[in-house]
């Protein structure tokens, strides 16, 4: 899980210092309308309510929000969004699965072909990589209760159903199975945890080692194919050097 949640992290910053992106609402608003489709109430609905709380991050007006929710219930009318998955090698053999919310499909595809070619990569067929992830919930803590240690809390997730952790820039990662999501995310914030980010993310099984030349063009492409109007989400699994990585985060 390294490899993605370097990455991971460097977007979680990148999204924070650059929420004044003219298309940054856009974003946001396709993927509120789309985890509201099932269940418009974020309590029961963890995707729904990552996606609000992503939102609330980048300054997004409560009227904004609150329109995004009628238009997937069909309330209000407009373009109808439907998500889409692609996959395909980037440098390095490196296997990439992304997700998109689009109002045209055609466009979308010939978008990342488009910026997986000029980039070094290759976009392929339907299941060509997504064996090499699987489905997690990821939880983001900031901080932890005053009258607990660090080595405590982690435990404390453990016994809530978590299956692993990372530690990462003062911050603990959680990772549960799916189903486990909303009850895992419920206790850590009963114990006194400041849970930041709570939502399902595809992640490696394994990673692939990229160095050089490789890893450099291999991040260029991953920043254009999450800088694509229609893209929400996109992961790899490359294990890149920490000195390369810092100069996508710097």
């Amino acid at each position: 899980m390294a490899g993605h949640s370097k990455w991971a992290n460097i977007k979680y910053r990148k999204e924070r210092q650059d929420k004044k992106r003219s298309a940054l609402f856009s974003r946001l608003a396709r993927e509120i309308i789309v985890a509201a489709r099932d269940d418009p109430n974020p309590d029961s609905n963890p995707r729904l309510a990552a996606a609000i709380e992503r939102a609330r991050a980048a300054n997004m007006p409560k009227e904004n929000i609150e329109r995004a929710i009628k238009r997937a219930s069909g309330e209000l009318g407009g373009e109808r969004y439907e998500e889409v998955t692609y996959e395909g090698y980037g440098p390095g053999g490196v296997a990439i699965w992304l997700r998109a919310v689009t109002d045209n499909r055609n466009r979308t595809a010939s978008a990342v072909r488009h910026i997986f070619e000029s980039h070094g990569g290759s976009l392929g067929t339907e299941g060509c990589v997504a064996w090499q992830f699987e489905l997690k919930g990821k939880i983001r803590v900031e901080a932890i209760p005053e009258d607990m240690d660090r080595e405590g809390f982690i435990m404390a997730g453990i016994d809530l159903g978590a299956e692993d952790f990372e530690e990462d820039d003062g911050t603990i990662i959680f990772y549960t199975q799916p189903s486990d999501l909303a009850a895992v995310r419920d206790g850590l914030v009963e114990t006194g945890g400041h849970v930041a980010q709570a939502e399902l993310v595809m992640v490696p099984k394994t990673t692939v080692r990229v160095e050089g030349r490789e890893a450099e063009q291999l991040l260029k492409l991953l920043e254009a194919l999450d800088d694509q109007e229609d893209v929400q989400e996109v992961v790899a699994n490359f294990d890149i050097p920490d000195e390369i990585l810092a100069k996508v985060a710097s």
